[in-house]
């Protein structure tokens, strides 16, 4: 199942790299939706199996601490790599950085994502379940950066669709990686943890800034609530 979800991830991909070639000015709904259901696992999902798992072993400040690390650590990556979205639009910030310089970032990123697959599924299948749909949410916008990144330093539609490959094949290896390590389950905990923190940082500093950024409208900040919403639902649903 977890390869399965992995493999899902390189079609969201390349879904949101293609739309970026045609239609970028009409992804903000979809981001904003995205946003609020990756900030929805974070919080009702990630939290609490971290809290359960991980203080079996640890105490709750720890867990809280590797949430904080998780999100500060992506907040560090994300600057010194250039990941933010926003870059794309700075022709200052962005001059001289090469291509594969953040498209590469980019993908290291997405096997990153298929890791976090993965371990989820250690877990639980209910846990995997759902990190998956938030990766999956959150690879759909890593397509349409990889493209941007590329068009933003070279111009070549070519090379941007070789990238978006690179990039779409990394979810399912970063999965296959899990394959042949596992964890304890408190040790399982405070990776979950450190992903809550990753998920916080995406939803609330990467999604939802892309999606506000041209498009301030009320309709994007309910497609956001909605978004959070419906992962709540699903969690309280299936009893997770």
């Amino acid at each position: 199942m977890a390869l399965i979800l992995g493999v899902a991830a390189v079609f969201s991909t390349l879904l949101g790299g293609l739309l970026a070639l045609k239609w970028q000015d009409k992804l903000h709904l979809i981001l904003g939706f995205s946003a609020g259901a990756v900030i929805g696992v974070a919080f009702f999902d990630l939290l609490p199996e971290a809290l359960e798992l991980g203080t079996k072993r640890y105490g709750a400040s720890s867990v809280a601490t590797i949430i904080a690390a998780g999100f500060l650590s992506y907040m560090l990556l994300n600057r010194v790599l250039l990941l933010h979205p926003h870059a794309l639009e700075d022709d200052a910030t962005s001059e001289g950085t090469p291509a594969w310089l953040g498209a590469g970032s980019l993908s290291i990123h997405s096997f990153l994502d298929g890791m976090g697959i993965g371990l989820a599924f250690q877990a639980s299948t209910a846990v995997g379940a759902v990190v998956a749909m938030a990766v999956l949410a959150h690879d759909f916008s890593d397509g349409i950066n990889t493209v941007g990144m590329v068009l933003k330093n070279t111009g070549e539609r070519k090379q941007a669709f070789r990238w978006l490959l690179v990039d779409a094949v990394a979810p399912p290896l970063g999965v296959i990686s899990t394959f042949f390590f596992s964890l304890h389950q408190a040790e399982l905990g405070l990776v979950l943890a450190l992903f809550c923190g990753f998920f916080l940082f995406i939803g609330a500093s990467d999604l939802l800034p892309e999606a506000q950024h041209r498009h301030p409208k009320l309709v994007t900040s309910l497609l956001t609530m909605l978004g959070a919403l419906i992962i709540y639902m699903a969690i309280h649903a299936s009893g997770m």
